[in-house]
Order: structure tokens, then C-alpha cells, then sequence
């Protein structure tokens, strides 16, 4: 198996009886893609960088951003690499001077950075098939913009 480009489609919040979570969701194909749970402040930062927003001051993502570029450092793509018990890996691909370097990073962590970098973000095909799931299977998804208004 290879890899795949993905898309990031949104952040959601998959609310319900307990309560509400975010959640990024990465397009496979028309009508499926992968729900990745995240903490609510990433879900904010995504969210944040899929619409452009510029903050007054830098979030944790775009000091980090500009820290690399401030080093000659380059964000090349992020792979998501696997998923074990429920939870996704991810390795950030950076370069400088030819020399390309991987970081173990939480997928979420690194959305947000591609995002910024206007990186691609690729997943392991195996991955995908295993976390993959019918977008009319997602149960109560509501857009994170939505639910903050």
C-alpha cells in the first residue's frame, strides 16, 4: 500500500448526549473521510488557519511557523503514518539546506502547521482504509463556526 493526498474538509464538533468534541475531518473521497478528534484549542487554530485568520498576536502554531522559517527551515508535508488504539500518528517533513528531516508530532500539531505552510497533507493508504468512514455515518457534526455563533 501507498500513500494519498488528503484535504482538510473542516472542524467540526461531533456533539451528543455527553457533550460536544472537535473534531478535523480529512476528505478521502466524495462522501468519506477521516474524523480525528482533537483538543478544542487545535480545533480554534485549524479553524483559524483554514479561513486565514490573522490573530493580533501569534498563536502557538505561528510562532512555531515563523520560528522554523527564522531558521531557513521549510514544512514540506505532513504524513499521517498510523493509528493504534484509536490513536493517529504523524511525522512533519521539514527541510534545510537539501536535508530533509522527520518529527514525530500529534496529527493535529501538524494540521495546523501545514495548513499555515501551505503544505500537503498525505495518509497511509492502510490508514485510511481502517479510519475511513461515510460522512452520513458521522453522528451529530455541526461546523465549529457554527456552533461558536
Amino acid at each position: 500500500m501507498g500513500t494519498m493526498e488528503v484535504q482538510v474538509k473542516g472542524v467540526f464538533l461531533a456533539t451528543g448526549a455527553a457533550g460536544a468534541v472537535p473534531a478535523v475531518l480529512l476528505a478521502l473521497s466524495a462522501g468519506r473521510s477521516i474524523p480525528i478528534y482533537i483538543g478544542l484549542w487545535e480545533a480554534i487554530s485549524i479553524n483559524n488557519a483554514l479561513n486565514h485568520d490573522v490573530l493580533p498576536r501569534p498563536g502557538t502554531h505561528d510562532l512555531f511557523l515563523a520560528m522554523l522559517e527564522c531558521f531557513g527551515i521549510g514544512v514540506v508535508r505532513l504524513h499521517i503514518d498510523d493509528l493504534r488504539e484509536g490513536i493517529f500518528y504523524a511525522r512533519l517533513i521539514s527541510t534545510r539546506d537539501g536535508a530533509e528531516e522527520s518529527l514525530d508530532c500529534r496529527p493535529s500539531d501538524g494540521i495546523a502547521i501545514a495548513l499555515r505552510a501551505g503544505a500537503p497533507i498525505s495518509v497511509e493508504e492502510r490508514v485510511a482504509t481502517d479510519a475511513g468512514i461515510e460522512e452520513a455515518d458521522l453522528p451529530g457534526f455541526v461546523d465549529l463556526a457554527t456552533y461558536l455563533s
